[in-house]
């Protein structure tokens, strides 16, 4: 079995393998300091993941990013939403409601609701587990090596749901060496941040590891109702995990881990009045809140996996992952921010899934590649109550979704000569969903399932269980030209494909075809490339240029319907058009100074949008007054690291600054809610001594406390209390980090 080298492992840990990603954001700040730090690093190689098999980066035609997560520790970063401001075209942000719900935008493609049985568009990876669910998947930076960033549809290895692309957030390996470190944060806003994690190796041929986060902050700002904090953040992660080498062909590894986020809800801030009613008027704060429905938020996430690899020969590897993942979700969303119950969502959601993965994997002198099938058994289900205090009336949703998906796939490279090779793939998905929904009036504030005994029974408006089957070929080839090891130029072309399903909202009263579901969504992208080193390896660029045509994309659409408060449908709104370009750039002329340089740009045009207006029963198109959701048009991040020898170590100052255009927040243009353009200015400066044991550093994020929206919710009118709410990024934040490796 393949393994790596003790240069690149150190490569790897210490991010200064330099494979042409601006994403990394200070070589100096991660690595042990010696002089020939930069020079080693680059002549080493990033090896990353992104084809199920160990490769260099600069040999993957593939657009993608690595960030180390050293480095996104030493810049401060919260979460992996950071990721969001290092790399082209991406959104990562906390969605609305609760603390660890993660939206994910990737060129133009991803998944706005989060609610269950809705599948995402941009799937989310913990060491090669697929985690099906969006709740529970803002990531907290601990025990992770790397997050691999890849963009555009990953279908043939990856499957369905990665119509968009896939983040693969890796975890480290223990090794057979002891090892401990301790990392302690305080910052504003009384940010306490305290993350130990141990490796002990129980002879040659067994180690044992653990890692344990605490997380806690007081909130940005304060529900003026209750007093709680608004916009806090209590979370208590952990994992462990035991490695088992018995033979150098032999590797098993199982990990567990658990989250639990016990922030309050976030209940946003009004934008709007609703007439003269003061109750109703704006918070003086974005970060304030006038909720009256309550503080009380639960999310708690839970995952067991077993990784075995067994070396066969010298070419063939066989690898098995077998995974277990829970979660549930009790929260509570007031959409009016007022001390009324005018539009009020209490919500609960639970979520499992079993997944196992079988590969072989093949690796010639010019033959390259990976077979494998997959098989995963989740079930989704929730239920949330949409009360309307001033009808005095309620609508309780509840539902489920159980899924069997099935696929086999195969991707291989060949190496025509020394400079072309041809890489091809094919994978054979089919999903088999069956769906329940329902949906009833009730006369009082809230129903029986969220504990108003008393509510009167009225009209069910959806009871209804139905079961479909989609099935899917999603192939993949590209063509690399390597006139030398350090320059890649390639084109490729993949095709993805997002699973159809129930809307869980449906309401057969208003929308009678919804017990019938709604159909996949499909991709087919074109992609040509460069990836190189120049220079004598002072500069790396990475440069990619995109078609994608979309069609049949599932788009949530919720509106008004009184008296029983919210009606939701999904439309296969038609067709889509996104092309654009990704550029990456690091220069190194010095062990003491680099600068990066990541721009992205993403043209998303609607071509059709077909979707029912008026009450009518034709479907109309309203592609030119539709635009699409969370894509700003251009991204950008410029950064420069600057560091020295100071007191036995090293001294790295990193500003860094970043920029996202103007987006939508849906596909119909919200005034009141879209966000205009905006810069966020990062600085981080850190000290580590010649050793590696100790760092001390001090991040700043936010420097010029910029206001933007992440986030809202668009429920106009006077009955709904004209619920225009928005959700915020973070303010200005300091946080200062000590670090100790034994």
């Amino acid at each position: 079995m393949h393994r790596l080298s003790p240069s690149v492992r150190s490569i790897l840990v210490t991010g200064a393998a330099l494979g042409a990603l601006a994403a990394t954001p200070a070589l100096a700040q991660d690595a042990p300091v010696e002089a020939a730090a930069v020079e080693e690093a680059t002549e080493g190689e990033i090896v990353v993941t992104a084809r199920r098999r160990e490769e260099s980066l600069i040999d993957v035609p593939i657009s993608m990013s690595v960030v180390t997560g050293d480095s996104l520790v030493a810049s401060g970063a919260a979460d992996i939403t950071a990721l969001q401001d290092k790399t082209p075209n991406l959104t990562l942000q906390i969605a609305r409601g609760s603390n660890s719900t993660l939206i994910a935008f990737s060129r133009g493609v991803g998944q706005q609701d989060p609610l269950w049985g809705f599948e995402p568009g941009v799937a989310l990876y913990i060491d090669d587990v697929y985690v099906a669910r969006p709740q529970g998947a803002v990531l907290d930076i601990f025990d992770v090596e790397r997050v691999e960033v890849l963009r555009g549809p990953q279908g043939t290895l990856y499957g369905r749901n990665t119509i968009g692309g896939a983040v693969k957030y890796v975890t480290r390996r223990l090794g057979n060496d002891y090892k401990a470190s301790f990392r302690g944060s305080y910052g504003s806003y009384n940010q306490i941040d305290l993350v130990g994690q141990v490796v002990v190796p129980l002879g040659d041929t067994l180690s044992l590891g653990a890692a344990v986060a605490q997380y806690w902050r007081d909130g940005y700002g304060t529900n003026l109702t209750t007093g709680a904090e608004h916009y806090d953040k209590d979370v208590l992660a952990a994992r462990v995990s035991a490695e088992f080498t018995p033979t150098d062909n032999i590797f098993v590894r199982v990990a567990g881990d658990r989250t639990l986020d016990r922030s309050n809800p976030r209940h946003g801030t009004r934008l709007l009045p609703n007439g003269a009613d003061p109750i109703y008027a704006p918070t003086d704060s974005v970060y304030d809140t006038r909720a009256g429905i309550g503080d009380d938020n639960r999310v708690e996430t839970r995952g067991l996996s077993i990784t075995g690899e067994i070396g066969l020969s010298d070419m063939l590897t066989f690898k098995t992952i077998t995974a277990w993942r829970d979660g549930s979700t009790d929260t509570l969303i007031d959409f009016d921010n007022t001390i009324q119950p005018t539009l009020d969502i209490p919500a609960e959601y639970s979520d499992r899934q079993f997944t196992q993965e079988l590969q072989l994997l093949y690796e010639g002198d010019r033959i390259q590649g990976v077979f494998g099938v997959y098989y995963l058994n989740g079930r989704a289900s929730g239920a949330f109550d949409t009360v309307v205090g001033l009808l005095n009336t309620t609508t309780l949703t509840a539902g489920e979704v159980f899924t069997k998906s099935y696929a086999a796939f195969g991707d291989f490279s060949f190496d025509l000569t020394d400079q072309f090779k041809i890489s091809a793939g094919l994978r054979y998905t089919r999903d088999e969903k069956t769906g329940s929904v329902y949906r009833q009036n009730f006369t009082g504030i809230r129903s029986p399932w969220f504990g108003n005994a008393t509510a009167v029974p009225g009209l069910i408006r959806s009871d209804y269980t139905n079961s479909r089957d989609f099935e899917k070929l999603t192939p993949r080839l590209s063509l690399s030209y390597q006139p030398h090891s350090d320059l890649n130029l390639y084109a490729s072309y993949g095709k993805g494909f997002k699973s159809g399903g129930f809307d869980m909202r449906g309401d057969v009263v208003l929308t009678p075809t919804t017990v019938n579901g709604y159909n996949p969504e499909t991709i087919d992208s074109y992609e040509i490339g460069m990836k190189g080193a120049f220079l004598d390896r002072k500069l790396f660029v990475n440069l990619a240029g995109f078609y994608s045509d979309y069609k049949d994309q599932q788009v949530t659409i919720q509106v008004p319907a009184l008296p029983s408060g919210i009606a939701s449908f999904v439309d296969n709104a038609g067709k889509g058009e996104i092309y654009g370009f990704e550029l990456e750039t690091r220069m190194v002329p010095s062990r003491h100074f680099q600068a990066s340089v990541v721009v992205g740009y993403t043209h998303a045009d609607y071509k059709e949008f077909l979707t029912f207006i008026g009450g009518g029963t034709t479907p109309v198109d309203v592609s030119d007054q539709r635009a699409f959701q969370n894509t700003p048009e251009w991204t950008a991040n410029a950064s420069f690291t600057w560091s020295n020898d100071v007191a036995g170590g090293v001294l790295a100052f990193t500003p860094a600054i970043s920029f996202r255009s103007d987006t939508q927040m849906f596909e119909l243009a919200t005034p009141a809610l879209d966000q205009d353009g905006y810069a966020l200015v990062d600085a981080a400066l850190n000290w580590t001594s010649g050793d590696g044991r100790y760092r001390v550093g001090v991040a700043a994020r936010n420097l010029t406390d910029a206001r933007y929206r992440v986030g809202g919710y668009n429920f106009p009118g006077a009955l709904l209390g004209n619920s225009v709410i928005g959700y915020y990024g973070p303010p200005r934040t300091v946080t200062g980090t000590f670090e100790i490796k034994f």
